[in-house]
């Protein structure tokens, strides 16, 4: 059994007035557990309305969403399914509720009924992983967004979440907090297994991924590794995406004419090739003359 599982799930908002919209149609998928997962679309194409039904915070129209074998529609199963899959969002702001940083990250499992020790264990165990400890103490308006956002993911992870799903997370960062955030959830998926559910606008966060779905007007249009999913470039530009830098580059000098790998997903990977490419040709010619 996967440890997330859509069938024919649809979701419509507004449901039977005039501005009824059906922002997700008939998805059927599975996330496996301790799967990274990157979420693509343009804007409008349901991928945070699909978020947000993984904790429960929208219930299906049709269809159903189960957690760890859990219904969400199951009111009974509610604080279990949000204490297995905590959410991150976009602006870290409206996340932090606390004076102090540790309550905010205890305020989750003060809510759970947890005991206070094991609350205290929780949240030093939390700070740590998210390389905030220092920090335990401060305000949270003193830190940086990519901080805040750190403070964000503890929160989850205070609450023993087995999933993290973020929407857009570095999306109102500075290259410096975007680098901050994703290293630490790469590595809380590397080294402790939390399976991952990330949104993005930024291709380039897609490329560590194991799996990278894209969305179009409320359908799963795509779903494969990063590799496979962008070597089909003229595909994604058709539906308003980018591509990373070096899969774009590599586009253009395909069509230059240099016989380059359709699969290139990494600046190293690109360098590697084109030097191959003029290694050989330089080889050819000196054979040639020989």
């Amino acid at each position: 059994m996967a440890f997330i599982e859509l069938e024919h799930l649809s979701h419509d908002y507004h449901a039977g007035a005039e501005q009824e919209r059906r922002a997700l149609d008939d998805i059927t998928l599975q996330i496996e557990a301790g799967e990274f997962v990157v979420i693509l679309g343009a804007n409008g194409s349901g991928k945070s309305t699909l978020a947000k039904h993984l904790n429960a915070l929208l219930l299906p129209s049709s269809g159903s969403c189960r957690v760890a074998g859990m219904d969400t529609v199951d009111e009974g199963e509610l604080w279990k399914i949000r204490q297995q899959v905590g959410m991150v969002f976009q602006n870290p702001d409206n996340q932090l509720i606390a004076a102090i940083v540790e309550d905010d990250v205890a305020f989750g499992p003060e809510n759970l009924g947890m005991p206070p020790e094991e609350i205290r264990e929780s949240v030093h165990e939390a700070l740590e992983s998210v390389h905030m400890t220092h920090y335990r103490k401060f305000a949270p308006h003193l830190l940086s967004g990519g901080q805040k956002q750190r403070v964000a993911i503890a929160g989850a992870l205070a609450m023993k979440t087995k999933c993290l799903v973020l929407d857009e997370p570095t999306a109102m960062l500075d290259p410096q907090g975007r680098a901050e955030v994703m290293e630490t959830i790469e590595r809380l998926h590397k080294e402790r297994g939390i399976t991952i559910v990330h949104i993005t606008h930024f291709m380039e966060e897609a490329v560590a991924a194991d799996r990278v779905l894209v969305m179009d007007h409320g359908h799963v249009v795509m779903d494969g590794t990063p590799r496979a999913v962008f070597a089909q470039t003229e595909k994604l530009k058709g539906l308003g995406l980018d591509v990373p830098l070096a899969a774009e580059l590599g586009l253009e000098l395909r069509r230059d004419g240099l016989p380059l790998p359709r699969d290139i997903l990494t600046d190293e990977e690109l360098i590697g090739a084109v030097l191959t490419y003029y290694k050989e040709g330089n080889e050819q010619k000196s054979e040639g003359r020989g």
